[in-house]
């Protein structure tokens, strides 16, 4: 499961973000802990060698080393390739995030298009969302370990209600060597056109709206599959994680601290422990491992538990069977609503809610405050009448100022 933090920052409150990067559970630094300590120890490792192992000659050698790798450190694009690689991998995560079936519309399909209150009419829309649900289920075991861990063979979908063991003989049956997701969705339509020929579904628009439904639920299962069989191209992550960790391993080198008394350029300080060093390498490491996180659907990247899809998806007593079964015509009594006669209805508000008073606002011209001597109009005589005013009547035919009759070629005439 992923930790939600919206809440915490959805406000500017102080403190707000250093108290959700104080958090452990899900964190990077849960993720990372582990290869910080490890390249922290190398690190360190070398540079005590340097400074208490080595002879006088040895130290030269090496500093010449530590010279050449952090110089040829900056011709990896480390950058570049990785801000690529991260891009490329969580847009592919955010679409198979979207692409997971839930069975809302084809539930509301079934539940509006199936009629009947009988056993019969009951039946059917039960059976009809159980084949939806058999068909996400089909595929979540193909690519999502978790799911097939809890369901590892057709006998346990019988157990858990999914199949009845006659469906599973003839799913068994079926020699094809692809995934049979498909099936169920075949017998959804062959049982629809049946429904409709028994007068349960009550004309073709109906019974078009519910094959849409399965059409696009169906979709939705086939691209999941796609996302598990189609991966992103090995070269990518290869050059990656090459780039990665020859990055750091030049920089583990590279990144000494040399004795100043030589004179090298860039080491005229001793600190030690390269603080900047390992915030690269927390910053590198930490979104290669957030890619390899997101990578595929086999296993639960963080936001995305496939295991609460088949508990809401779950044939008894879940969402979809609630929907066509309890729900099926059992509509409240439409009543008035409480704003029946209100022209400008207004909810209420608490008191932890309510808004603070506040005037509507008309223009920022209103605000502008003028003294009392500047209210009292003047006489224009006194004044005098600027020409051009846009407040002027149109001049008359008699005045001196009236426009000539434009030429039939848009002209001013002669």
């Amino acid at each position: 499961m992923t930790v939600t933090y919206t809440s915490r920052v959805a406000t500017a409150r102080f403190g707000g973000f250093s108290r959700l990067l104080l958090l452990w559970r899900d964190s990077i630094y849960k993720l990372l802990y582990r290869e910080l300590l490890l390249f922290l120890a190398a690190y360190l490792g070398l540079s005590l060698a340097y400074r208490f192992l080595l002879s006088e000659e040895q130290r030269r050698l090496f500093e010449k080393l530590v010279l050449y790798c952090d110089k040829s450190a900056e011709l990896i694009p480390v950058s570049f390739v990785l801000g690529f690689y991260v891009a490329l991998v969580l847009e592919r995560w955010w679409g198979q995030f979207r692409t997971v079936p839930a069975p809302d519309g084809l539930m509301v399909a079934v539940g509006s298009s199936v009629r009947g209150s009988d056993a019969r009419g009951r039946l059917l829309r039960r059976t009809l969302l159980r084949y939806g649900s058999l068909a996400a289920l089909l595929v979540l075991r193909a690519v999502s370990t978790p799911v097939y861990k809890r369901f590892p063979t057709t006998d346990h979908l019988v157990q858990a209600g999914f199949l009845t063991r006659e469906e599973r003989r003839r799913l068994e049956a079926l020699r094809s060597p692809y995934n049979k997701f498909w099936v169920p969705c075949v017998w959804f339509g062959a049982l629809a056109g049946r429904a409709r020929q028994e007068g349960r579904i009550g004309d073709d628009c109906a019974l078009k709206l519910l094959m849409e439904e399965l059409n696009r639920f169906r979709a939705h299962c086939s691209l999941l599959f796609h996302y598990d069989w189609i991966s992103v191209p090995l070269v990518y992550t290869q050059v990656v994680t090459i780039a990665v960790y020859t990055f750091f391993l030049t920089c583990l080198v590279g990144r000494q601290f040399l004795d100043p008394a030589q004179g090298y350029p860039g080491h005229e300080l001793d600190l030690g422990v390269p603080v900047f060093t390992l915030l690269q390498f927390f910053f590198y490491v930490g979104w290669l491992k957030v890619c390899r996180g997101t990578w595929g659907v086999s296993e639960v990247p963080p936001g995305v538990p496939r295991c609460a899809q088949v508990y809401r998806n779950a044939p008894f007593p879940q969402v979809s069977m609630l929907a066509v079964d309890e729900l099926h015509g059992a509509v409240p009594e439409p009543e008035r609503d409480r704003f029946w006669g209100s022209a400008v209805p207004r909810p209420p508000y608490t008191a932890a809610a309510a808004p603070p008073p506040r005037r509507p606002f008309r223009g920022s011209a209103f605000d502008v405050t003028l003294d009392k001597e500047d209210l009292q109009f003047q006489p224009l005589e006194e004044l005098g009448d600027p020409p051009g005013d846009p407040l002027d009547p149109p001049p008359g035919p008699g005045d001196p100022q009236e426009l000539r009759p434009l030429h039939p070629q848009g002209e001013l005439g002669v």
